[in-house]
């Protein structure tokens, strides 16, 4: 499949909803571009993924977006304000965990907590046993593992009930079971129509809780829609390798057997070896075949199927998969 650069999927929701709209976003560094041209826009209640490789402007994006840098170019709205202009007005409706965060190192994290924690803040102590770190309240900033710092920065980013959620590496440095927690909270933000803008490198991670992801490349939209309209777009097809043995009378009937299954695209031999490819749904249709004949099914069966890091690998490279 080609995997030449696609004009970004059109969006179907109403303009009217969009929660984040850029035009033109443009910033360089010391002549550097880091974002050319940026256009994107992120709906109320999804949870957006900006996914790509480092230096795709991710962050400098999402940091033009809080008011923390100042583009050259183009035009920003966040929940309707200019992040620059309006600056205190759209912090107090956003939440935002970032990859260079801080706090002082002597500060406790019951002290942080009560610092960030507004009027009609969350309950604190709940957020913190969320997110494991209730047992820690009394620690200060300096004492925490790098894990620990990462629950406390999304507990403070989730603590006054934002309408826009901005996580940069979500879980970056967490272990399994702290990384389901943090899955699990940005799902609950989404049942309760939180908007979330998610910068990650864990593809996984994008094609589970995202809505939509946008894939950059030095500082342009690539492409974007659903993680499984990307995949289809540029991850190639799914592939069923496994050893038949069969005679030379037979081997070209099991090719046109399998080569008349729904979803699959071509069937190849090389030796004993049997090459399925096709859709996704194929994969069910060679497994029915195989259940069906009388023989065992094959020891060496194997399934490679089409994800979103095949997809970005193919995109960022212009190759074919």
């Amino acid at each position: 499949m080609s995997t030449t650069t696609t004009a970004p999927a059109t969006q179907t929701t109403a303009v009217s909803d969009a929660v984040v709209t850029v035009r033109g976003l443009t910033k360089s560094y010391g002549g550097q571009v880091v974002l050319d041209r940026l256009d994107l826009d992120v709906h109320a209640g999804e949870v957006v993924g900006l996914i790509g490789a480092n230096g795709a402007g991710k962050t400098t994006a999402v940091e033009c977006l809080q008011g923390l840098r100042r583009p050259d170019a183009g035009r920003m709205r966040v929940l309707g304000l200019d992040p620059l202009q309006d600056a205190q007005r759209v912090r107090s409706q956003i939440g935002s965990q970032l990859q260079d965060s801080g706090l002082p190192d002597r500060m406790r994290v019951s002290e942080a907590v009560a610092l960030f924690a507004g009027p009609d803040a969350a309950d604190p102590a709940a957020l913190m046993e969320q997110f494991g770190i209730g047992h820690r309240a009394r620690t200060p900033f300096a004492g925490l593992s790098g894990g620990e710092r990462q629950r406390l920065f999304l507990v403070l980013a989730l603590l006054n009930r934002p309408r826009l959620v901005i996580l940069d590496e979500l879980t970056q440095g967490l272990d399994p079971a702290a990384r389901r927690n943090v899955w699990a909270a940005v799902e609950e933000l989404r049942r309760t129509g939180v908007t979330v803008l998610l910068v990650t490198h864990e593809l996984t991670e994008a094609e589970a809780l995202c809505d939509r992801v946008v894939a950059m490349r030095a500082g342009q939209v690539l492409d974007q829609g659903t993680p499984a309209e990307l995949i289809a777009r540029h991850a190639g097809q799914a592939v069923v390798r496994f050893t038949l043995p069969s005679s030379d009378d037979t081997a070209a009937g099991v090719l046109q057997q399998l080569g008349r299954l729904p979803h699959v695209q071509s069937v190849t031999r090389t030796d004993d070896v049997v090459t399925v490819r096709g859709d996704r749904e194929a994969i069910a249709h060679v497994g029915a075949w195989l259940t069906a004949r009388p023989d065992p099914v094959p020891a060496d069966l194997d399934v490679h199927l089409p994800d979103l890091e095949a997809a970005l690998l193919a995109l960022l490279t212009g190759g074919t998969r």
